[in-house]
């Protein structure tokens, strides 16, 4: 009886093939509208998190300053000193490498070729803390490190636009008013938070502040956390060091800030699942559109079928049967349109990903819920045209014209 019923449906739906489409559309358009954004949605999270982890795990970030910048008015925070890190190194359990760095920019020069670059010193330990491999070459080692030698390892960016085809390794080029020798290449690690990681000059420390930034400051302390070691208790400790070394005496704030690589994931994503919660809502709006157009349309079938509705209750239907078939056809109406916006959000998201750069991310269960959403969406908007179409008294039903 119930696969007779479909049946019905189906060819009803088939005698009036164009408005049905125009029917399910709403539907259509909604569920396709859900999980695109929610597919793009979990991509950009995920890419955000990919982001984040290039920065290296177990990552802990020291800045002098209350935030990301120096701060507003008022004295400006003091910089860190060579024995800040080496006091970080020595008295801090869990920490597996503490790298200082001093930044700086300036042109990089070689034949007809100029690129403008990020000038980082600092000390080998920084390959160790952020696990970044060469494509080529080496590192410096500790005599050219402690002797400030003008050596230096570029990143991917830096090499596709100074060098471009030729072979960097040996090479010198002019940085600034300094002519530094290429010994190592960075593998590539493309974008790095809100910045290009690729698009760096890596020298010794010492180099650096003696030609670049002219001071031994040192901007910036990259320390990381051994994967036995939980960071906030070693994130504690550091501030506790250093609290005592910069004289921070109780009560006064810190005039440095402590970034966990891991909290700043976890934010971010946050961030974003909440963004695409809302974009899915939104876009879950045209849902009840459609709906309403399949409640519309089924009232319309129902004033015209009322004479056929007359026969099938003057004959012997009941008029749960009647209810049931109309029923059907807006379920089954509504699941057309449910699998049509599935097959378009997959062709849609397929093409955005690589346009916007987020992976894509097929999610079964986003899709299972929007086209059990779409069929419950005809349950309950084809519920009052059946139950309308039931209730026809079968005498005035007939009379109909």
């Amino acid at each position: 009886m119930f696969f007779t019923t479909i049946l019905l449906a189906v060819r009803e739906i088939r005698r009036h093939l164009l408005r049905s489409f125009l029917t399910t559309l709403g539907i259509v358009i909604g569920v396709a509208a859900v999980v695109t954004m929610v597919t793009l949605g979990n991509g950009a999270t995920e890419a955000v998190a990919q982001q984040i982890s290039s920065l290296g795990a177990n990552i802990l970030q020291i800045r002098p300053g209350q935030g990301f910048g120096r701060g507003g008015g008022g004295p400006q925070p003091p910089d860190f000193e060579m024995a800040d890190v080496e006091a970080i190194a020595e008295q801090i359990p869990g920490v597996r490498a503490v790298a200082p760095q001093a930044q700086s920019s300036g042109l990089a020069v070689y034949n007809a070729a100029n690129w403008q670059t990020t000038i980082n010193g600092t000390t080998s330990q920084f390959f160790t803390a952020q696990q970044w491999a060469l494509s080529e070459g080496r590192i410096w080692n500790d005599a050219e490190e402690q002797a400030g030698k003008a050596v230096c390892v570029i990143g991917h960016t830096v090499q596709q636009n100074l060098f471009r085809d030729v072979d960097p390794i040996g090479k010198r080029f002019r940085l600034r008013d300094l002519s530094c020798e290429v010994i190592g290449t960075l593998a590539a690690r493309g974008q790095g938070g809100f910045q290009d990681q690729d698009d760096v000059v890596l020298m010794p420390i010492k180099a650096v502040q003696r030609r670049f930034t002219g001071n031994r400051d040192i901007r910036f302390i990259m320390v990381a956390v051994d994967d036995a070691y939980d960071t906030t208790s070693v994130q504690s400790s550091i501030q506790s060091l250093l609290r005592e070394r910069r004289r921070i005496t109780r009560g006064q704030d810190d005039n440095f800030n402590i970034f966990d690589t891991r909290q700043i994931a976890d934010t971010l994503q946050g961030t974003t699942r909440i963004l695409t919660m809302v974009m899915g809502a939104v876009a879950a709006v045209s849902l009840i559109v459609g709906g309403i157009g399949i409640m519309n349309i089924m009232l319309v079938s129902v004033t015209e079928r009322t004479r056929e509705i007359g026969i099938r209750l003057a004959i012997g239907a009941v008029a749960s049967e009647v209810l049931m078939q109309f029923l059907v056809e807006a379920v089954v109406l509504a699941c057309l349109g449910g699998l049509i916006g599935l097959v378009l959000a997959l062709i849609a998201t397929v093409i955005v990903a690589p346009l916007i750069q987020v992976p894509f991310l097929f999610d079964p269960q986003i899709n299972l819920v929007a086209f059990s959403v779409s069929a419950l969406i005809g349950i309950v908007f084809g519920y009052f045209p059946a139950r309308r179409a039931a209730a026809l008294n079968p005498i005035d039903a007939l009379r109909h014209e």
